[in-house]
């Protein structure tokens, strides 16, 4: 399929603390105004919860409230909705990128880099694929937060025997201290360019109840690092439009990618025995 014209919109939202059905409001009224104006939506990083480590024993299965809410939200507004959440698989957590659809169905992504400078990697689970989506023709690749300082991971290959690239559109969903903003902003720059791709980051604002600061910056950027989008530090929603032509033409009169080394990702760390929801708690 070709690609067509995308509109991206960034929720830039000052997620409620440990308050699923607060936030459930809150972002649900913020979103509601792009029925019909946008093509994907893009919320923050466990934005039904904030990012934390307290709720893991009431943390929901895929069966629960929160992603029955999140794929009635794509279907009301027909468009692609996409955040990460607290999701309970069994005796695991996970902090799970759901990719809803319009059509109700959806596909997930397990955050692979867990933030071990706040013990997410004694928490939680680590995913170990990496997600491809497509979209109105784009190839899109969504990740979450610390897997942004990880460029192996997202390194965007061409495959030459199908004839395109891992993806059009690197999309990173987060929940950045303010006091690290430097390192988000540049890091979203250089994904960008190094894999002559868009790459857009969405953060919170605010501040949790951690007493961490966010201040936003959230972005969509060009296959230059130039961007096309860029948020201070309040409560945003903002669309735009990614071009393809203009894509394809950077990517042929700058083919950095005939020169890129091959490799393959061997795993190599450890498995976190800790890395465990623990038992349900009562309500």
């Amino acid at each position: 399929m070709a690609k067509t014209p995308l509109r991206v919109s960034l929720v830039q939202g000052n997620t409620r603390w440990h308050d699923a059905a607060a936030n459930r409001a809150y972002y649900g009224e913020l979103v509601r105004s792009l029925s019909g104006q946008s093509d994907l939506i893009v919320l923050p990083e466990t934005f039904l919860s904030g990012f934390t480590n307290e709720l893991l024993g009431n943390a929901e299965g895929m069966d629960g409230e929160g992603v029955r809410w999140f794929g009635a939200l794509a279907v009301e507004l027909g468009a692609v909705v996409t955040g990460s959440l607290i999701i309970r698989d069994g005796e695991k957590c996970l902090n799970r990128l759901i990719w809803a659809k319009a059509d109700g169905s959806h596909e997930i992504y397990d955050k692979r880099h867990l933030f071990r400078m706040a013990d997410e990697h004694l928490r939680y689970a680590a995913g170990s694929r990496r997600l491809i989506v497509e979209l109105k023709g784009w190839r899109i690749c969504p990740l979450v937060c610390y897997d942004l300082r990880f460029p192996v991971w997202s390194r965007n290959r061409y495959d030459r025997a199908a004839g395109r690239f891992d993806y059009d559109l690197a999309l990173f969903v987060a929940n950045w201290p303010a006091a690290r903003r430097y390192a988000w902003s540049n890091l979203l720059r250089a994904r960008a360019i190094e894999n002559l791709s868009y790459c857009l980051g969405v953060n919170r604002v605010g501040t949790d109840g951690n007493n961490i600061a966010y201040a936003g910056d959230s972005a969509i950027l060009d296959f230059l690092g130039q961007p096309l989008v860029e948020l201070g530090a309040q409560e945003q929603v903002v669309t735009s439009t990614l071009d393809p032509a203009s894509l394809a033409l950077h990517r042929e009169r700058f083919p950095a990618w005939m020169d890129a080394d091959d490799y393959t990702i061997a795993d190599s760390r450890a498995a976190s025995s800790a890395a465990v929801c623990g038992p349900r708690q009562s309500q």
